[in-house]
């Protein structure tokens, strides 16, 4: 199978009038959202530039060994871009109204873009939190209600509307999937009207009252929802919209990386369901937080990432490459947690990363194994 990439390859030549708009295409548009467009006043505003012209400006500016130093997921975007550009299917579209704010003292950040398609409709990309463990904090803190990236998603979803008659479609991944809906539930009723799609990739929920509220049942018609099988981000919170479940190239929490998930033709390759370790982590996440105010969701959340924290790495994906050392410092870390919070920890840390304890033990064991066959 082959993934989003493969898929621009596969795909490039046929333009959106032979082949009409499809979920692929919208993961693709989401992720495009991760560029580093900041200072290039081409694309701010009303400004647009064409994909063959923004490429080339973007790797005049930014050289291969900076882009290289780049650790996380979306470390592929700028290629990818470079890619999209040569084909049929996407060197039409252009790119204008590009924002990158940070909003609060705590850093949270907004950005977001518009993309022109050559089918007549724009697409508004909300970007999401990469695999730093900075942002799946930034994801888990959305538990604690309306955060200001919220709110300024839903003024840039307004704007883009009221200056364009193109319909939209609106869009974005983990993060950006929940801002997404956000704006297109809380825009006005003639925003609301422009828009054809609204796609969550393995974004986060809402608060039940949130969910519950009118404006956010009629947008359900046209959300579609779009997680992997081993969901965790996409989880997070109350969600009306079942999920389409996709299959991913990588294991266990790694697979919020859209750039695995599995493709075939213009669709994902679908799984039968969610994961079993990943719907466990889910229920244990809901056992401890759905009781709690405000107040004991954030010190969980506190306490929660600074255990993931201790084992000194940025990326999630690197506590996993850290082995029997990254799992002692957890543990010592969890040991100087009061007895309630430290069972707790435990039991969250353990649905969180259980796929990867399971190898580590089977590891360990093996390893121990070859040593008393070879004192033998």
């Amino acid at each position: 199978m082959g993934n989003m990439l493969d898929y621009i390859q596969w795909r490039g030549d046929l333009s959106f009038a032979q082949s009409p708009f499809n979920e692929v295409d919208n993961l693709i548009l989401s992720s495009l959202s991760y560029l580093n467009l900041d200072g290039m006043e081409e694309v701010y505003g009303r400004n647009a530039l064409a994909l063959p012209e923004l490429a080339e400006a973007f790797f005049a500016r930014h050289s291969e060994e900076e882009l290289s130093a780049d650790k996380s997921f979306v470390s592929p975007v700028p290629y990818m871009m470079r890619d999209m550009a040569k084909t049929a299917r996407f060197k039409g579209c252009a790119i204008r109204n590009y924002v990158n704010e940070i909003l609060t003292k705590e850093e949270q950040q907004f950005s977001a873009m518009e993309i022109l398609l050559e089918d007549g409709s724009i697409y508004v990309a909300f970007r999401g939190t990469d695999d730093t463990i900075v942002g799946w904090k930034e994801d888990f803190n959305l538990c604690n209600g309306v955060v200001p990236a919220q709110q300024r998603a839903v003024e840039y979803l307004e704007q883009a509307g009221r200056n364009t008659s193109r319909m939209l479609r609106v869009g974005g991944h983990s993060k950006g999937g929940n801002l997404a809906v956000f704006a297109a539930a809380e825009c006005s009723r003639e925003v609301r009207e422009q828009i054809l799609e609204i796609y969550s990739n393995d974004g986060p929920g809402f608060p039940r009252e949130l969910l519950e509220q009118e404006k956010f049942r009629k947008i359900l018609p046209i959300t579609k929802r779009i997680i992997p099988e081993f969901s965790v981000i996409g989880m997070l919170l109350s969600h009306e919209k079942e999920p389409l479940i996709v299959q991913s190239s990588q294991k266990g929490i790694l697979q919020h990386d859209a750039f695995s998930w599995e493709v075939s033709g213009p669709s994902f390759v679908m799984a039968d369901g969610l994961n079993k370790k990943a719907a466990s982590f889910n229920a244990s996440l809901h056992k401890w937080i759905d009781d709690m105010d405000a107040e004991q969701r954030s010190r969980l959340i506190t306490d929660l990432f600074s255990v993931i924290e201790a084992c000194g790495t940025e990326y999630i994906s690197q506590v996993q490459e850290g082995g029997l050392k990254s799992f002692r410092s957890m543990l010592k870390k969890i040991e100087n947690f009061p007895p309630e919070s430290g069972i707790m920890m435990q039991e969250l840390v353990n649905a969180l990363f259980a796929g990867w304890l399971e190898r580590l033990h089977q590891e360990t064991q093996e390893r121990i194994s070859f040593l008393n066959t070879a004192k033998e």
